[in-house]
């Protein structure tokens, strides 16, 4: 190939940036002394076909290395060669022999890619960067999704997963176009958004030995490399020029169908590990910048993400880094918001101690071209920093694990939890009342993609993940389930009848719940795992969603629409404060936002450590929305005739849910609600009743 001639460059933007005559490189690096960029044909070849040595007197500018390369064109690929300090004890990984990935690069080849080699072999291929083609895209008109929080039902779903099993009947399975197809099935159940496990680049080699040898990989994506770039995995044609185009393709597709896009973005490590992992990229380019070091010894790793590496993300190069990154993903991508894995990490200042002022979470809180998107925190981290209702920020909203384990004791019978279920229940207030946050501040979910399915939550006991290599070990240990006599599949039909009554009182309460629910995809018609509850290096039917719905799946799938439409046609189930138990004169009655009652009306019993008893009268938030009135016994064996208040005004109570009762009984339409009959319910043991005021 013809060797290209250079000029000096600049340091805005980073990374490659394709003009009509070149291309601009840049890159930062605080502590490198030579630098050099390879060119390569393509993300195949074996040799660049030209290496440009930066000069430091033209090519630098304070700690940025740039250089304008004449008349290239898009679609070539590169790396960088670093040298500076080799002080390892001082946190410098300099080598000039290691090509290194651009951490800027929005393209980016695995093609070459081999993870045991890359980490003694300082010569062997790397990941490689791609310049891409700014190909034509027409968005239509497309923007940002804009549902109030309050009003959402969130989907946490694998791209990869949610088609690749045979069943899925899709033309790209395993892909963002493969979802397109999909979408339908998103529209019939009623969700708002989807919350994508991660899709920004990951490495699927980064896995123990152990669970190599299995022939295993990173799976779900909790291995990032390149946060510009999308994983290579999910594009039917990764090395196309317009690749990029498929994810907007899936995105605009979404936005049509009225449902939005979340990612779950992983910012508190990367795949570059521990100092036994490989130099990727940022261990390359500014190793003590990026991470947070032993100020002891700086050759080993602080690690609270039981990952290797813990980002040090308040580092000002770091947090810009960061920003930049989200606010390109909006404006490039059109996503509606993030859901940061291990979000603790984001409140660590650089000494690692936590900090409520976090640079990089209020300057997210306050980016003007993030400011309509959601911003979801797991607000926890693997070294014991649990945030869950101390998150720093004001409109971040929380994976609320103290909502998922209270009702998952709850619903299985654990006693002495009244109060605490009911607080949950109504959005958490003790959590983010006093802050001035809002209920939908609290993400209320039963199950997650870590951890058991629905149907394994009441079907299983134990973990059983001997197949991930662990030897079991790996995985929560504690899961609140139960298994209600069998351990696993069973044929005894009254095991399986109440393994579905559970099922749908999760999903009943769930969607019940003040708060913004999420769902784990799956969960609709019953996916199991087998019991496997940490199914990351499951790439195989183990992980994927069948799409071969059973007699009771299509039962669950039924209900779940019925439920999600009952939530929406319910604005007091989706309030903007929370309730305080006192009238508010806007549903035309006077009566209370919410009355709570025992065994008798009035009258709740929260005192009681054996009473798994909780009812509540909801008053509607206008003259036209119906009260609700709502009973759940988690008693196993008891069985309750309970009075039904008598509201003011004309009306009588109708029945609308009652799990216990069999389809289509157990969930009415709205044009097939029961009358009740007198001024009292029978509520078997392990039930949930919803009755409307008409």
């Amino acid at each position: 190939m013809r060797r290209y001639s250079t000029a000096a460059g600049t340091r805005y933007p980073l990374g490659a940036t394709p003009t009509p005559d070149g291309i601009n490189f840049c890159i930062f690096s605080k502590h490198a002394t030579e630098v050099q960029l390879l060119l390569y044909r393509n993300y195949r070849a074996r040799s660049p076909f030209q290496i440009i040595k930066l000069d430091p007197e033209i090519n630098r500018s304070f700690f940025f290395w740039h250089i304008f390369v004449n008349r290239l064109k898009p679609g070539i690929a590169y790396a960088w060669r670093l040298d500076g300090p080799r002080d390892i004890e001082q946190g410098h990984r300099f080598d000039p022999r290691i090509e290194v990935l651009d951490p800027w690069a929005k393209q980016v080849s695995s093609m070459l890619w081999d993870r045991p080699r890359a980490v003694t072999d300082p010569l062997a291929p790397r990941i490689r960067g791609i310049v891409p083609e700014d190909t034509p895209f027409d968005w239509e008109g497309d923007s940002i999704i804009e549902i109030p929080p309050e009003q959402s039902i969130i989907y946490e779903m694998h791209v990869g997963g949610f088609t690749k099993d045979p069943s899925s009947g899709v033309r790209e399975p395993g892909t963002f176009l493969g979802l397109i197809e999909k979408i339908p099935h998103l529209q019939e159940l009623g969700i708002t958004h989807v919350e994508l496990l991660p899709t920004m680049a990951f490495d699927e080699q980064d896995v123990p030995e152990n669970v190599r040898k299995l022939g295993l990989k990173n799976f779900w994506g909790y291995s990032p490399h390149s946060f510009y770039a999308l994983h290579p995995g999910y594009l039917k044609n990764p090395h196309s020029p317009s690749c990029r185009n498929e994810f907007k393709a899936m995105v605009k597709a979404l936005h049509q169908a009225g449902i939005g896009v979340i990612l779950d973005v992983v910012f508190n490590h990367t795949c570059e590990g521990g100092a036994d992992g490989p130099v990727i990229n940022f261990k390359g380019v500014g190793n003590n910048a990026f991470y947070h070091l032993d100020p002891e010894d700086q050759s080993r790793y602080l690690d609270f993400t039981g990952c290797g590496n813990t980002i040090k993300c308040n580092h000002p190069l770091v947090a810009f880094f960061i920003i930049s990154c989200l606010e390109y993903w909006v404006k490039e991508f059109h996503v509606d918001g993030f859901r940061f894995d291990l979000a603790s990490v984001l409140a660590r200042g650089e000494d690692t101690r936590p900090m409520f002022h976090a640079p990089v979470i209020w300057s997210l809180e306050f980016s003007t071209r993030l400011e309509k998107t959601s911003l979801i925190a797991e607000a926890w981290d693997a070294a014991g920093l649990y945030q869950v209702g101390a998150f720093p920020g004001y409109r971040w909203q929380e994976w609320n694990g103290k909502y998922r384990d209270v009702m998952r004791r709850f619903v299985r019978g654990d006693k002495d939890l009244l109060g605490e279920a009911a607080t949950r229940l109504t959005g958490s207030s003790d959590l983010y009342g006093s802050s001035g946050r809002a209920p939908f501040s609290s993400i209320n979910f039963i199950t997650c993609h870590d951890g058991f399915t629905l149907k394994d939550l009441v079907s299983y006991e134990q973990k059983h993940n001997e197949a991930n290599g662990e030897e079991n070990r790996d995985g929560a240990n504690e899961n609140f389930s139960c298994n209600y006599g069998v351990e696993g599949e069973t044929d005894d039909p009254d095991i399986r009848a109440i393994r579905m009554r559970q099922a749908k009182n999760f999903m009943t309460i769930l969607l019940l719940s003040q708060g913004v629910p999420m769902l784990l995809s799956g969960d609709e018609f019953l996916r199991t795992q087998l019991g496997n509850n940490n199914t990351w290096c499951q790439d195989n039917e183990l992980g994927w969603i069948s799409w071969q719905i059973d007699e009771e799946g299509w039962e669950m799938l039924n209900f779940c629409k019925k439920m999600i439409s009952f939530r929406k046609r319910h604005p007091s189930l989706q309030r903007r404060h929370f309730l305080t138990g006192k009238p508010n004169g806007k549903n035309g009655l006077r009566i209370p936002d919410i009355t709570w009652h025992g065994r008798r009306l009035y009258r709740p019993e929260w005192g009681d450590p054996d009473l798994r008893l909780l009812a509540f009268t909801l008053a509607g938030t206008s003259p036209d929305e119906e009260h609700i009135h709502g009973i759940i016994n988690m008693n196993p064996e008891e069985e309750f005739l309970l009075d039904l208040p008598e509201l003011p005004g004309p009306g009588r109570w109708f029945r609308v849910i009652d799990t216990s009762m069999k389809p289509p009984e157990e969930i009415l339409a709205e044009d097939q609600r029961e009358p009740i009959s007198g001024w009292s319910y029978t509520i078997p043991p392990r039930t949930v009743a919803v009755l409307e005021w008409m």
